[in-house]
């Protein structure tokens, strides 16, 4: 089988290597479609962890099940089934009590390198990853392209569980990249009004498809300030930092109102995740500041269901598809900024 390994900073070698065997208690997948993360692309620009000689990346999977072991009675060969990541331990503190996300000892499929992700021709699932990790049958009629999108999906959902946002609130969303774009279709789904801050021309234009209610390119305009307008001059109910800069966050702060809600969504880099807010501003006005990672698996399959009923819309969010052979061309258009969801396929289903 064909898998593409990150082998240094910006290098994808697409390998020839020995199909899989399922385990006893696990299955293989045939992967029909990956999407390509932010933190994919954080990675790959990095390369592979130092030690590791070469990994395979993808977490945003959806394929068919084509072997499964005895051991398991979960799925059967012909599922079709969507996967994410994030495999618990079962056994800490946060397992115990259903904090699965918080997990000590959690690990990625497709980031942690012992872990294969979706990026190959197949994927074993284990045992380990049928039990603790997350991976649902897709619902009949869905795509492969539109099942690899529930993963990205189900984080945004789950923010928007923690700011129970509403009919009648005003969300500010600072970054308009997928994900960005993903807040702007939640936050319209559960009633609220959408702004949309962001610098570059070619995500602003890409964000309208998504029906926020303004847009604003805050290197040209004081963004505070037509939040106040759109507002009554009593800011932002939630504030959602939904890209890696620390600015994002320190404005924030600033454009919420009292008793409003910023959710750091997007996370610093590693060798600097420091940041400035105004403590006085959130002391005096009780703003909440939250942090935002993961979900619990049963975000998952709401995600699917969503993408299902296209309350999530796979054709707004989905711009570029490249076949595996491509996947070098296919994180170059990912990080360059002109698409949105980037996702790779297999040659025969370009079109799932």
């Amino acid at each position: 089988m064909k898998a593409a390994f990150l082998t240094a900073p910006r290098t994808l070698e697409l390998r020839e290597i020995p199909d899989p065997t399922a385990p006893h208690d696990g299955l293989v997948l045939a992967v029909k479609a990956c999407g390509i993360c932010g933190s994919d692309l954080r990675r790959w620009k990095e390369g592979p962890p130092q030690g590791v000689a070469g990994m395979i990346p993808g977490h945003e999977a959806a394929g068919v099940v084509i072997e499964a072991g005895p051991g398991q009675s979960r799925f059967a060969v012909g599922d079709f089934i969507a996967i994410a990541p994030d495999v618990h331990c079962g056994r800490c503190y946060y397992c115990r009590r259903g904090l699965y996300n918080l997990c000590d000892e959690i690990r990625f499929v497709g980031v942690t390198p012992e872990l294969p992700g979706g990026l190959a021709e197949k994927l074993v699932l284990t045992g380990e990853i049928l039990s603790n990790g997350i991976v649902h049958r897709m619902p009949e009629g869905m795509s492969f392209a539109e099942g690899s999108l529930a993963e990205p999906s189900c984080s945004v959902l789950a923010s928007h569980d923690r700011a129970a946002t509403g009919l009648g609130d005003t969300v500010v969303v600072m970054g308009a990249g997928p994900i960005g774009c993903l807040h702007v279709i939640i936050a319209k789904a559960r009633g609220a009004s959408v702004i949309v801050s962001e610098p570059s021309p070619v995500r602003r234009q890409l964000a309208e498809r998504c029906g926020p209610d303004a847009i604003v390119d805050p290197s040209a305009e004081d963004l505070g300030a037509r939040v106040r307008q759109m507002t009554a001059g009593v800011g932002a109910d939630i504030v959602i930092c939904a890209n890696p800069i620390a600015e994002t966050q320190t404005r924030a702060v600033q454009i919420v109102r009292k008793r409003g809600k910023v959710i750091l969504f997007g996370g610093l880099p590693k060798a600097d995740p420091m940041v400035t807010l105004d403590s006085n501003r959130i002391h005096y006005g009780e703003i909440e500041v939250v942090g935002a990672f993961s979900y619990h698996p049963t975000v998952h399959q709401r995600a699917l269901d969503l993408i299902r009923r296209k309350v999530i819309d796979a054709d707004l969010l989905v711009t570029h598809t490249f076949d595996l052979r491509e996947v070098g061309k296919a994180f170059e258009a990912a990080a360059a900024g002109a698409a949105l969801k980037v996702v790779v396929t297999t040659q025969k289903d370009r079109n799932q």
